[in-house]
């Protein structure tokens, strides 16, 4: 059966992003658009992004990934170094990440380089999350086939049992990722889709160049 989207219509009259809104550093406008995420009512997980990477098969591929932190620095997310998405940032280290809060007519796009976390920073995170979260970042073969969700069940509750309580160590094969920015893209939404959009690009001298782009 074919459905036409082609009246699918949406009004962007919320907002608006000017010349004089911008900071010189792009990360203090990153900073006031997801503080304003975090506190609208509209938004569910403002931390939730899109982590693109060159996958080893030739193809881009995009998933949803928690942020965890910012700094001056950088954005860090953690996950399993061994699956599909670690090989293939281990293999192209150039990434995209992507916010976008359609409650706030809001988008933001970041290209960098990831590098892996410091060991000492990823033991302290995975020593934070809950013992059963733990447990299912060890027993979990990221991004392989497994035969049934019994498989894995069965493989936690094994390891639940065995551990009497205790926290699991970190393993090697699970940490975090450190995303350094080169660009930044902010996108709000206007009417008659004549959006705001505005790129910072890092240059040679570690300057933020500014632009406007065409909507």
């Amino acid at each position: 059966m074919k459905q036409d989207l082609s009246d699918f219509r949406k009004s962007y009259d919320k907002f608006a992003l000017s010349e004089s809104d911008l900071p010189e550093n792009p990360l203090e406008l990153f900073r006031e658009w997801f503080n304003a995420a975090v506190e609208s009512p509209l938004v569910d997980e403002a931390n939730a992004m899109s982590v693109s990477t060159y996958g080893l098969d030739g193809f881009p591929k995009t998933r949803i990934v928690l942020l965890k932190k910012y700094t001056h620095e950088g954005f860090i997310f953690f996950t399993n170094y061994e699956s599909e998405k670690g090989k293939a940032i281990e293999n192209h280290r150039k990434i995209c990440l992507s916010f976008f809060w359609p409650g706030l007519e809001r988008q933001i796009i970041i290209k960098g380089e990831a590098e892996k976390l410091a060991e000492n920073l990823s033991d302290g995170y995975f020593e934070s999350r809950p013992v059963l979260s733990q447990i299912s970042s060890v027993i979990s073969p990221q991004s392989e086939v497994v035969p049934s969700r019994d498989f894995l069940e069965n493989k936690q509750n094994e390891m639940e049992i065995s551990l009497k309580g205790s926290p699991p160590d970190r393993p090697q094969y699970w940490g975090g990722y450190l995303v350094r920015p080169v660009s930044f893209e902010f996108w709000q939404g206007r009417p008659n889709r004549l959006h705001d959009r505005f790129r910072f690009s890092l240059n040679a001298d570690y300057d933020w160049v500014r632009e406007r782009l065409a909507p």
